[in-house]
């Protein structure tokens, strides 16, 4: 199979990056009025969005910005909040051609989101940095776009019409666990969990006074290693192996 050109690797990766770039900016037009609603100016919400790229980790980031939370526990929420990029990246640098320079494979990293690694990785044979690129050059900007133009629309929206939008935020993660929570039992199981850990942390005595941000990193490594433990995944045996 000859080898794809730059050029149209990258043309290509842009005509997959155009769906991702549609729904990132709607995500992050709420992201951008939430920040601006907690006190950031629309600039330093557009700068988050620069440099992380993520929006479990943002959203999160933004509630323990607002409570006034320390360095060192926004440091381990954002780990095991963004841990998945890691185990993405070992994937997609055995997807990239053996050939690319670490300088792209840096580069490469920096895009690193659910999206653009599922429609990398799902490409045949090996994939030249220049197809990541493209899906990169659309989505990014999407995603900082639809945050500057949520943070200018929170500045000049009424306060209702801001908070009816900002339920949306809501809507986009009951459809990201919805489909695979029915498809996938286990999926259910680690949903339900997580639900019934934050209802304990919010309404128990003792358990509501811990702060949002050790929340999240207990209810995720408690409901996940409970779920890795009673449902491991078996490893795909390979012929010859």
């Amino acid at each position: 199979m000859p080898q794809e050109g730059t050029a149209a690797a990258w043309k290509r990766g842009m005509k997959d990056g155009i769906p991702i770039c549609l729904g990132y900016f709607a995500v992050s037009f709420t992201f951008g009025m939430m920040a601006v609603g907690q006190g950031l100016t629309v600039w330093e919400a557009v700068f988050i969005s620069i440099t992380n790229v993520t929006s479990a980790g943002q959203f999160a980031g933004l509630t323990l910005i607002a409570a006034g939370a320390p360095y060192y526990e926004m440091a381990i929420t954002q780990l095991i909040i963004n841990l998945r990029y890691c185990l993405m990246s070992f994937a997609l640098s055995q997807k990239l051609q053996r050939n690319v320079p670490f300088f792209h494979r840096f580069l490469v990293a920096y895009g690193v989101t659910d999206e653009i690694f599922g429609v990398t990785v799902s490409q045949e044979g090996k994939v030249s940095p220049s197809y990541p690129y493209g899906a990169m050059s659309v989505a990014i900007p999407g995603w900082v776009l639809g945050t500057l133009a949520g943070a200018i629309s929170g500045n000049l929206l009424p306060d209702f019409m801001v908070s009816a939008l900002g339920i949306a935020i809501y809507g986009m993660f009951l459809a990201i666990i919805i489909p695979p929570a029915t498809e996938n039992k286990v999926v259910m199981k680690v949903v339900i969990g997580a639900m019934v850990m934050s209802g304990l942390f919010s309404f128990l005595p003792l358990l509501n006074r811990v702060s949002a941000g050790f929340v999240i990193i207990i209810t995720t490594l408690l409901v996940a290693g409970v779920a890795a433990y009673l449902h491991p995944v078996e490893e795909a045996s390979e012929g010859g192996r």
